[in-house]
């Protein structure tokens, strides 16, 4: 088996393994498939579930496409034109209770060969969490989970990629990051001292570290009290999500400009979402309070 053929097999399980449990954490949503395929080559398996006893929303995405480097996609990445492969899986719930946070993660690998007959190729990935309302006990949790699973294969890992995740998931219009971070990475190949094996094996390890660490917080959160006022609150937030992701994001980007699905991109969505002019927050209350922490920088551990 070439090794890609075995990282996208593991994609198709990882997928599975986190929808089963996710579904065994909610206890009444389904996830429904949605099986496709991409005209210049390849496909996926979109899973979305909605109206959940949890989750309000969400989806659970793989996709392994192929095919001929666009143009514009080789320029903006700096490689040559030639066959390329894109897999991975990617995640984002949205839940009903504005105390459980919304998740996201992406783990990928792309590799394309040029005419030339040289193979390039990278992993990319990370998992980020954005609270309704900031608590700093579900943050710690959240930030040691990704450290355990980082210092496994390099102590330098956690402490690089947080800070690229604060840099990377921040919405420069309004001088805020989306949530409280986590780890993001990109282009991770083989250097002097990672191989190819090494690297494979700590996406391995970022992929397994999600199931277990937010059925956690749909465990400890889903049953706290809320008020309309909340909700509201949710929704604003939900607003801001909805910025990053079509103003900002890379992914959405990528996937947009290599024609790939749109509902599959676009299912980061929520399910409702809420803009007020000018809102602010009244002082020292729990809203003024998490704005307050939505920055760059804060060592949550």
């Amino acid at each position: 088996m070439k090794k890609s053929e075995e990282i996208i097999h593991w994609f198709k399980g990882l997928q599975d393994r986190i929808c089963n449990s996710l579904e065994e954490a909610d206890d009444k949503g389904k996830f429904q498939e949605d099986m496709w395929e991409r005209d210049g080559g390849g496909g996926g398996r979109t899973r979305v579930i909605e109206s959940g006893s949890v989750i309000e929303k969400g989806g659970v995405n793989f996709s392994a496409v192929h095919g001929n480097m666009p143009e514009k996609i080789s320029k903006a990445l700096n490689v040559p034109t030639g066959q390329f492969l894109a897999t991975g899986v990617s995640i984002v719930l949205h839940p009903y209770n504005p105390m459980v946070p919304i998740i996201h993660m992406n783990v990928r690998y792309f590799e394309v060969e040029g005419a030339n007959g040289k193979q390039t190729y990278w992993f990319g990935g990370g998992i980020d969490l954005t609270p309704h309302y900031i608590d700093e006990e579900d943050a710690r949790y959240f930030h040691q989970q990704l450290k355990t699973a980082c210092d496994q294969h390099d102590p330098a890992y956690y402490p690089k990629f947080k800070t690229w995740a604060d840099d990377y998931f921040y919405l420069k219009h309004r001088k805020e990051t989306r949530g409280i971070g986590g780890i993001f990475f990109d282009r991770l190949s083989t250097d002097d001292t990672h191989s190819f094996e090494d690297r494979w094996a700590f996406v391995q390890d970022v992929g397994d570290t999600f199931a277990p660490t937010y059925t956690h917080f749909m465990h400890k959160n889903k049953d706290l009290p809320f008020t309309e006022e909340n909700k509201n609150w949710q929704f604003l937030r939900r607003g801001r999500y909805v910025e990053f992701n079509l103003v900002w994001d890379k992914g959405t980007k990528f996937g947009l400009d290599t024609n790939g699905r749109t509902e599959s991109i676009l299912m980061s969505l929520p399910p409702m979402a809420n803009w007020v002019y000018n809102h602010q927050p009244e002082k020292d209350s729990p809203e003024a309070l998490t704005l307050a922490k939505l920055r760059k920088g804060i060592d949550w551990i």
